[in-house]
């Protein structure tokens, strides 16, 4: 599956807009997960939808041109960094004085708000981790696919052609990077 999945991002890369749809149907499960995921996390927007978030980050991956997806694994990276952007973007309009977004009326319950973060802490976290990949993307990629994509260790390893022990030194190196530097910003 996986040199199948390579073969559609490659002729989905060179525009062929069939390769790109049958793309998104081969992963659509995959990323609907993904997106599960991504909106299970504290903080995440909850007035968004599994499908909604992963239909907004479709439409805004295929408006883009020029990102390179070599393998599965960087492009569900590069899924998970997109629906991250746009959870955060839901966040910003939901809070945003204009809109009214401090005075929203809901009928969620009480104890589902308390364990929500501020838009501004999202904000700083994916600032962070755009940070972390100028500096090192080796080790960015590894924290979207461990962390917002839930890959394991072992799959990780396998994908890019490292053995497990790697990938866990690296998660720690990127883990040691992102505390220090959101530390550092806080404190600030």
């Amino acid at each position: 599956m996986d040199s199948t999945i390579s073969l559609l991002i490659g002729a989905a890369e060179q525009g062929d807009v069939a390769a790109a749809n049958a793309l998104f149907g081969a992963l659509y499960s995959e990323l609907h997960r993904l997106a599960k995921r991504e909106l299970a996390r504290p903080g995440a927007a909850v007035s968004l939808g599994a499908t909604t978030l992963l239909h907004e980050a479709y439409l805004d991956m295929a408006a883009r041109d020029g990102p390179s997806f070599p393998d599965r694994a960087r492009f569900m990276g590069y899924a998970a960094r997109v629906m991250r952007g746009l959870i955060i973007d839901h966040a910003r309009e939901r809070h945003a004085q204009k809109r009214g977004g401090l005075f929203e009326i809901t009928s969620l319950d009480t104890n589902a708000m308390e364990n929500t973060a501020d838009h501004r802490e999202l904000a700083q976290i994916s600032e962070v981790l755009d940070e972390l990949g100028k500096v090192e993307p080796a080790l960015a990629e590894i924290v979207d696919l461990k962390f917002f994509c839930g890959f394991s260790f072992a799959e990780i390893a396998v994908m890019r052609d490292v053995s497990e022990r790697t990938v866990q030194r690296n998660w720690e190196k990127a883990r040691i990077y992102l505390h220090r530097t959101i530390r550092a910003k806080l404190s600030l």
